[in-house]
């Protein structure tokens, strides 16, 4: 995972601020604009046929903004009420106009996702007839129903939580390596998991965190102890000089950009009796010293699931990207070695990612796209969940492409005069395809897993 810090997110919004108005203090991003161009721009007088707040434009923000625009979450501002959202009509007209909200970078012609974030040609002419016309409020009458956000959570109430055993205290300045923390479950029976969220109490610090499942008589980690900061460096060797694979269970993350993990019905994860969660933290120190004590949330099962959904990975961490290669290729794959099903994909770079595809190749040879994002933003890390899950056939193939731009040309480059390898750092890269898999929850895991001397199904370029 990349090391910028979490408001790096902020920079398509406040980019179309710039177009609309005086630009948006990152360091303050809820700051209220220091004009309101919505009203000035604006004729004195509003047509009686302009869309209103209460009728038209809350709607909008209610099925495709206020999850990020509330209290507590990545939006720069809040869109829960008409006082919240008005000031900010212009800059919202231009972030829609031209595609840099709401941030969702997927090639239409390939793939349709149920999170898709895309708004209708018809919604953004309303929210621009909107802000033309002076933000008009309307009749309080034509409001819909507020939805009901659970403060703190987008899973709802979980029904367990776990905190980092102590907080963190994140230094205003330097380079923190990884953090890892061992909190045990105290499972005293298999637990079936829906939904699964996990938050830092300070976002501006933490860059990512990942929530690892560690099953009882794992080797991973052993001896460390529980509840105290530890850091593990890769080391590569002879025999494993690829470090990139997924180290245990992959039970949900947090990086702007990434939605809790909610399954559908009747599906679930697993964690098991006497298991362990293992937090990976990224802190990214942003000039001023403060804690953070990350936080989990799940919610179980309501009764045990027919399918069991695993998230895995075709991660490359042999590459060299050559000084000033403006558009270097790297592959990864992974074979499945059953029947399964494809529910969700979560492509991962860092700032010289350029591209990614994924494809499957089925046993007959028949390849298919499944998603293409052909201008990939390290600032907004999107999972794709398909509409229908895709069938795979065992021996079916997933392939992973993508390009890294270490030209001078690329602002987001870290050094283009340096030779880039795999690494944990913002000025190193990484090539992984997350992604979901469907199968029958009575099937043995390892049965995913065709070559048993990789268990983790790697296979680098």
């Amino acid at each position: 995972m990349s090391g910028r810090p979490w408001f790096a997110l902020l920079i398509p919004f406040t980019a179309a601020l710039a177009l609309a108005q005086s630009a948006v203090s990152p360091s303050h991003p809820k700051s209220p604009p220091p004009t309101n161009r919505a009203s000035t721009s604006a004729p004195s007088m509003t047509s009686v046929s302009a869309p209103t707040f209460s009728k038209d434009v809350a709607p909008i923000l209610q099925k495709n903004c206020q999850v990020c625009h509330r209290p507590g979450e990545a939006g720069p501002f809040s869109m829960l009420t008409y006082e919240q959202t008005r000031p900010w009509a212009m800059a919202m007209k231009v972030a829609v106009q031209t595609g840099k909200m709401p941030p969702w970078f997927a090639d239409h012609r390939y793939g349709k996702f149920s999170n898709a974030m895309s708004l209708s040609s018809a919604e953004i002419e309303t929210l621009a007839k909107w802000a033309d016309a002076g933000a008009p409020k309307g009749d309080p009458a034509d409001m819909p129903p507020p939805v009901d956000w659970v403060a703190g959570w987008g899973i709802g109430k979980p029904d367990a939580v776990y905190q980092l055993p102590v907080a963190y205290d994140v230094p205003a300045s330097g380079v923190i390596d990884y953090q890892h923390v061992i909190v045990p479950t105290g499972f005293t029976e298999d637990k079936w998991i829906q939904a699964a969220e996990v938050r830092p109490t300070d976002r501006m610090v933490v860059h990512h965190i990942i929530a690892y499942v560690r099953e009882p008589g794992s080797n991973w980690f052993r001896g460390q102890k529980p509840g105290v900061f530890f850091t593990a460096p890769q080391v590569k060797t002879k025999e494993q000089p690829d470090t990139s694979a997924l180290p245990s269970d992959f039970l949900v993350g947090y990086a702007p950009g990434q939605p809790p993990e909610i399954l559908r019905p009747g599906q679930a994860k697993l964690i098991k009796a006497g298991s362990d969660i293992i937090f990976q933290v990224h802190y990214t120190p942003h000039g001023h010293a403060t804690r953070d004590q990350s936080r989990l949330g799940i919610i179980f099962a309501k009764e045990p699931p027919k399918e069991r959904v695993l998230t895995l990975s075709a991660t490359n961490g042999t590459f060299k990207i050559p000084p000033g290669h403006p558009n270097y290729r790297v592959d990864s794959n992974f074979v499945v070695g059953a029947d399964v099903r494809l529910s969700g994909l979560h492509p991962h770079m860092h700032g010289r990612g350029k591209d990614f595809e994924y494809r499957v190749v089925y046993p007959s040879g028949e390849t298919k796209i499944l998603l293409s994002v052909p201008h990939y933003d390290w600032h907004w890390q999107n999972w794709y969940n398909l509409e229908e899950p895709i069938a795979l056939p065992k021996g079916t193939k997933i392939d992973c492409t993508a390009h890294f731009d270490n030209s001078p040309s690329n602002p987001e480059n870290a050094d283009p005069t340096k030779e880039v390898i795999w690494g944990e750092q913002s000025w190193d890269e990484m090539m992984v395809g997350f992604f979901n898999l469907v199968f029958d929850a009575k099937m043995p895991v390892e049965n995913l897993f065709p070559d048993k001397k990789n268990p983790a199904g790697v296979a680098s370029k």
